[in-house]
């Protein structure tokens, strides 16, 4: 698939639940609302769309909430996606989780063909982890990154940069990350969703995060490359690469080639715009494979060129006011 600037669209992030057991105070209110559950797509369904995007190309799936293992009987859709990998119609299945229930799911996650996975780990301090997270324990994500690790998942670390909050645990995160064996991404912090604080009070620039980081570590660009956002560099004191998604300071919009499909079927073709399509409509009005192809063919039409993410409007709050669990992290 191609859309209207030639960009190839290969890599679907798909939702499959708004709900999460944790509250992040950069991502979340403290009080939630959720979709109800009727108004979620079917297991079935998810994997019905998902096989069309795959048809159409998509080479590359993340699963996605929310939190995604919340989600009732979530193994079968992963054991269902991961039929597509022997025959290589799908290359890679992926997962993004905050890690609290790996402990419990990690081998089944490894056994329906799942290789790597993206854990959001912010601190390595418990007590902050538990103010970020309102409700979130360290020791079960630290727990859960072990299992996965002993399942055979290689681990990537995402780190959202938060000035005040974590910005003195830049080496200590990077040393960790070597002795485990993981890589680890940094993140800016989104403007999405009304969090009820100035995320200008607590935003870092990737810029500043890498200019901390060249004074203690040995950093110089990479040759690897994801299907993601993340501009790496390897790390010579560990032998771990450390990747920059900035989606303020250094946009990934002109090499975009992803879509994200929430958990009510709606397809949003740039996660900093709104615009969208709807894809559960045809699909519960009896549309057929090649009807439901035909509409995400005209979406990709649409996709915008480009974000609209703007560093200086922080104080006036959200710029796309859906929340990342509704859009999928």
């Amino acid at each position: 698939m191609k859309d209207a600037f030639g960009r190839t669209v290969n890599y679907l992030r798909v939702s499959v639940t708004d709900r999460c057991n944790y509250r992040c105070n950069y991502c979340m209110a403290e009080e939630m609302t959720f979709l109800p559950r009727k108004e979620l797509l079917t297991l079935e369904e998810l994997q019905r769309i998902c096989g069309v995007f795959i048809g159409l190309g998509v080479n590359k799936l993340r699963i996605t909430g929310g939190e995604p293992l919340v989600r009732r009987d979530i193994m079968s859709l992963f054991r269902s996606l991961g039929d597509y990998i022997p025959s290589g119609d799908l290359g890679e299945l992926t997962l993004t989780t905050n890690g609290a229930l790996l402990e419990r799911y990690a081998t089944e996650v490894a056994e329906a063909g799942v290789k790597r996975i993206n854990v959001s780990l912010d601190t390595l301090n418990s007590d902050i982890f538990a103010e970020l997270t309102r409700t979130g324990r360290y020791s079960e994500v630290i727990e859960g990154i072990q299992a996965a690790s002993d399942a055979g998942l290689k681990v990537k670390i995402n780190t959202v940069a938060l000035k005040g909050v974590n910005d003195g645990e830049l080496d200590d995160l990077l040393a960790w990350c070597g002795q485990g064996g993981h890589d680890i991404s940094f993140i800016e912090s989104m403007p999405m969703g009304e969090i009820g604080d100035h995320r200008a009070d607590t935003f870092m620039s990737l810029d500043e995060v890498k200019e901390r980081l060249h004074e203690n570590w040995t950093l110089s660009a990479s040759n690897f490359t994801s299907a993601g956002p993340s501009r790496y560099m390897d790390i010579a004191e560990t032998g771990q690469r450390v990747g920059f998604i900035a989606p303020y300071s250094h946009n990934f919009c002109e090499s975009c080639n992803r879509v994200r499909l929430t958990c009510t079927g709606v397809l949003y073709l740039c996660l900093g715009q709104d615009d969208s399509v709807d894809l559960r409509a045809p699909l519960r009005s009896g549309a057929s494979d090649q009807e439901l192809a035909d509409v995400i063919l005209e979406a990709m039409q649409r996709k915008p060129k480009g974000h609209d993410f703007d560093e200086n409007r922080l104080d006036d709050g959200a710029q796309v006011i859906r929340f990342m669990n509704t859009t999928g992290g």
